[in-house]
C-alpha cells in the first residue's frame, strides 16, 4: 500500500494516493494560477520504484526544492526528477512576475532526516554566504512581496526599477548590487544565477529570490532593513564584477 502524499497550497490540502499522476500548474489536478507564463502541467508527483518523485514536466521553468530546514536544497531543470526524502519539502518557482510556493508532506522520512536537520541547528545555513547590509537590502527589497505573505503560496517579484526605487538607489547602483549578488552565489555554487559562460541569466531576479526564501538566506525578521538607509558606496566589501 502506497502510503499518500499531502500537498498544501495557499491554505488548501490535496491528498495524493499514488492511483494516478498528480499535476500541478495551470491546468492540472492542483490549479495554481491562470498565469500565461506557467505550463499547464508543470510538476508532477509519481510513484515509481517504491518511492514518490517530483518530476519537472515543463520545458521553461525550473523549481527550486527544499527540506524544511533550508539545509538541503534542490534545483529541478525542465525534464529533471528528485525523489521525496523528507517529512516535508518546500517547493518555489516563479512564472513571468510571480512567485509562488507549496508544500509536500509525506508519512515517511527515509533517512531520518528530522533528526538531522534539529541537532543541526537553526542558525545554519546551506552555504556559508555573507551579504553586506546593503546587498542583503536588495535581496529583501526583491523577496518583501513573498515575505510578507499571510498566507504562503504566492508573490509578486518587483520590477528593477520598483525594487531600485523601494530602496532610493539608482539604477546604476542597483545593477551593480545584483551583479554582485549573483556573482557571490554563482561562485558558491548556486545554480539559475547566470545564463551561459560570463553571462548572468535574465530571470536571475526570481531565482534569487527563491533561493533566498527557500534556504532562509533572508526571512520575514530583515524586512525592517528596508525603513533604514545604509551608506552606499564600492568599498563594501563586494566582489567585482567578472569582465
Amino acid at each position: 500500500m502506497t502510503p499518500p502524499l499531502k500537498v498544501e497550497y495557499c491554505g488548501e490540502w490535496f491528498t495524493v494516493d499514488g492511483s494516478i499522476e498528480f499535476g500541478i500548474g495551470r491546468e492540472a489536478e492542483l490549479t495554481i494560477d491562470e498565469n500565461p507564463y506557467l505550463h499547464r502541467r508543470f510538476l508532477l508527483l509519481r510513484h515509481e520504484y517504491g518511492m514518490w518523485w517530483l518530476v519537472n514536466a515543463g520545458a521553461l521553468l525550473s523549481a527550486t526544492v527544499t527540506d524544511a530546514s533550508g539545509l538541503v536544497q534542490a534545483w529541478l531543470a525542465p525534464g529533471a526528477k528528485l525523489p521525496l526524502v523528507f517529512p516535508v519539502m518546500h517547493v518555489m518557482f516563479s512564472a513571468g512576475s510571480t512567485t509562488y510556493d507549496f508544500t509536500i508532506h509525506l508519512e515517511s522520512d527515509f533517512f531520518d532526516t528530522a533528526a538531522t536537520a534539529q541537532e543541526a541547528g537553526g542558525s545554519t545555513t546551506i552555504v556559508p554566504v555573507t551579504l553586506t547590509t546593503s546587498q542583503r537590502r536588495l535581496v529583501v527589497a526583491l523577496a518583501e512581496h513573498v515575505l510578507t505573505q499571510n498566507v504562503p503560496g504566492r508573490g509578486t517579484i518587483p520590477t528593477s526599477a520598483e525594487a531600485a526605487e523601494r530602496l532610493g538607489w539608482t539604477m546604476t547602483t542597483y545593477n551593480r548590487k545584483l551583479d554582485n549578488v549573483c556573482e557571490k552565489l554563482d561562485r558558491l555554487g548556486v545554480q539559475g544565477l547566470r545564463g551561459g559562460r560570463g553571462k548572468l541569466a535574465t530571470n536571475r531576479r526570481a531565482r534569487l529570490v527563491e533561493y533566498a526564501v527557500a534556504t532562509h538566506l533572508v526571512g520575514p525578521e530583515d524586512l525592517a532593513l528596508l525603513d533604514h538607509n545604509d551608506p552606499v558606496n564600492s568599498q563594501d566589501g563586494e566582489l567585482s564584477p567578472s569582465p
